[in-house]
């Protein structure tokens, strides 16, 4: 599959919610990324898809960058150094636990 394929594919899949149980082999979409789940559980808010690789793993290849999508809160706020694409630019996150919209707050657009 392209990248632009996966990217597509992502938007297909449900959003990762905390407190929700997950089945192995689910798969949901988190900031643009397709996880599977490794085991069964209930999400917490601090076990973010990205840090818990006990229970969850990204379905991407390497470098794929996602575009943004607005956090819900906290639970799935980008990390600092996180990069998006937003309105055809590529942004890097400046702050942790990042909800705002690049080009608001905490993003600065990276350079070629």
């Amino acid at each position: 599959m392209s990248e632009e394929e996966l990217l597509e594919l992502v938007n297909v899949y449900p959003r990762y919610e905390v407190d929700k149980e997950y089945k192995e082999g689910d798969l949901f979409s988190w900031h643009g990324t397709l996880y599977e789940v490794l085991q069964d559980h209930t999400s917490q808010v601090d076990w973010k898809p990205d840090s818990s690789p006990s229970l969850y793993v990204s379905k991407m290849p390497e470098g794929v960058i996602p575009e943004w999508t607005q956090p819900a809160g906290g639970h799935d706020a980008y990390a600092l150094e996180d990069k998006v694409i937003h309105n055809e630019q590529v942004w890097i996150s400046t702050v942790d636990d990042n909800v705002w919209e690049p080009g608001v707050y905490g993003w600065e657009i990276v350079e070629d």
